[in-house]
């Protein structure tokens, strides 16, 4: 998916109250900031956060800070604003789905009961905040931390339940 469409799916839902929820955080990425100034140099933080409760509802934020405490905690803030409900059949996903954002490209696949999360830098804390506990992931192309997170999701809200694909099929979810 492009950028734009990823943004439209994301506007689409509801928002979702984060007070009423446990939700579990981590931090994906902390970068170092310079800006080059007339007197010297202005340091700063930026952290890449996902919160998520563990059973379907997941966010994330980008915080910007002087200190990287505060950069974090921006980012949990901005995550819990932006949180999605996404269609999880626990343990895994429901079928294999390609999610795009930019030049990243995020490959996940249901894996059996035990496999546990195979998935490399990015990928995991998003898996891991949305209660998924057994899938294959990939990343392909640009695997950028911010773009990966945001391929991630894009194919986390890709995802459809056996109730919804009974529905357009016009069957029993028992038939499928």
């Amino acid at each position: 998916m492009s950028k734009a469409s990823f943004e439209e799916k994301v506007l689409q839902q509801k928002p979702i109250d984060a007070s009423a929820l446990q939700l579990k955080e981590h931090v994906v990425s902390v970068n170092r900031v310079t800006k080059v100034v007339k007197g010297g140099k202005n340091l700063s933080f930026s952290a890449l956060v996902v919160v998520g409760d563990g059973q379907g509802i997941v966010g994330y934020g980008l915080g910007k800070a002087r200190e990287v405490p505060m950069a974090i905690r921006k980012g949990i803030e901005l995550a819990k604003k932006n949180l999605l409900k996404v269609n999880v059949t626990p343990p895994s996903i429901p079928h294999t789905v390609l999610g795009k954002y930019a030049a990243s490209q995020v490959l996940l696949k249901p894996a059996p009961e035990g496999t546990g999360v195979i998935a490399g830098g990015p990928v995991r804390p998003v898996m891991e905040a949305a209660g998924i506990q057994n899938v294959f992931t990939k990343a392909i192309g640009n695997t950028n931390p911010h773009n990966v997170v945001k391929a991630t999701l894009d194919a986390l809200l890709q995802l459809k339940d056996r109730a919804a694909v009974a529905a357009l099929r016009g069957k029993e979810p028992q038939e499928l």
